[in-house]
This record gives structure tokens, C-alpha cells and sequence, in this order.
């Protein structure tokens, strides 16, 4: 049985082309999904310097404390006839107040980049919107970081010389 020649020509790079996405706004236009990058109040980051995006609900913690103490205190001070009614009733108003503006809070988006720090931006509105927008950039950070290794692959498998007894070699049949 004759041996197999050895393929002393590289094999030809056969790549699918990249995945086209379309152009994704937010309703209020501080982040936009692109082709090839991902813009956030006006900062740009590429498709491949992420990990991923993610978003969270969070609470304005110093406006709840600020709420529960003042709440606190004057109906203490309402309780323990320190203060009349008038200036009480102003008081748990403002406590209430304070109370609702710390849990309105925002959504604080997280991009997990490559070898660096997270980096963080507050964007208001509904969560549902921002996890949408989140859950595209995701899926285009994957698409690009696969469509990548594809190429890193097909680049190292067509360096690689054949040998004889290998799968990857040509054989005459």
C-alpha cells in the first residue's frame, strides 16, 4: 500500500462571513447595539474586548437611610410629645418622601471587559427594556467572540503540516 503523498500546500481558509447585525437603539439613546461595537453614553467598546453586559436593579441607599431616620425621628418625637402635630406631619412627609425617592432608585449596567476592570453606568428607566438590550449585546459578544476562535482555528489547521497516518492528511483512494 503506497503512503500518502505529504500536502506541502496549506489548506485553503474556508470561513463562513461574519454574522451582520442590525443597528439597536435604547429609546432614550444612550446605548447603542452596532455591527462591530457597543456604545454607552457615548464610550465605545468593541465586540471583542467584552466578556459580557449585564444590568441590575439598584437602590439609592443614602436616600432610604436618609428617609428611614427622618420617618423615624419625628414619629418618635410625635410619640414622645416632643413635637406637635403640624411640624410631625411635615416631618413623616419628608421621611415618606425620602423614603420613595430611595427606592426609585436606577439600573446600573455592568460591562465585564477582558483583563481589565468592570466598568459601571446608571441609565434610568424600566429594568425589562435594559435587560433586553443586554441580552442582545450577549448574544452578539458570543456570535463575535465564536466567529474568532473559528478563525483562530482554521488559521492553526492550516499551518499545521499533514502527517501520513493523520486524519487531516489527504489520501488517494
Amino acid at each position: 500500500m503506497p503512503l500518502a503523498p505529504i500536502a506541502s500546500a496549506p489548506m485553503p481558509l474556508v470561513l463562513p462571513d461574519p454574522l451582520q447585525f442590525t443597528e439597536v437603539r435604547s429609546a432614550d439613546g444612550r446605548m447603542v447595539l452596532t455591527n462591530d461595537q457597543l456604545q454607552i453614553n457615548g464610550q465605545v467598546f468593541g465586540w471583542w474586548e467584552l466578556e459580557g453586559v449585564d444590568v441590575q436593579r439598584v437602590r439609592w441607599l443614602l436616600w432610604l437611610l436618609l428617609g428611614g431616620f427622618t420617618l423615624a425621628g419625628f414619629l418618635l418625637g410625635f410619640l414622645q410629645n416632643w413635637l406637635r402635630t403640624m411640624p410631625a406631619v411635615l416631618g413623616i412627609m419628608v421621611g415618606t418622601l425620602l423614603l420613595a425617592m430611595g427606592q426609585r432608585g436606577t439600573n446600573r449596567v455592568r460591562l465585564h471587559r477582558l483583563g481589565r476592570e468592570a466598568m459601571h453606568f446608571a441609565l434610568p428607566g424600566e429594568l425589562a427594556s435594559w435587560q433586553k438590550l443586554t441580552a442582545e449585546a450577549n448574544r452578539r459578544i458570543r456570535q463575535r467572540h465564536h466567529e474568532a476562535a473559528q478563525a483562530a482555528t482554521a488559521v492553526l489547521l492550516a499551518s499545521t503540516p499533514a502527517f501520513p497516518d493523520s486524519p487531516l492528511s489527504t489520501e488517494a483512494t
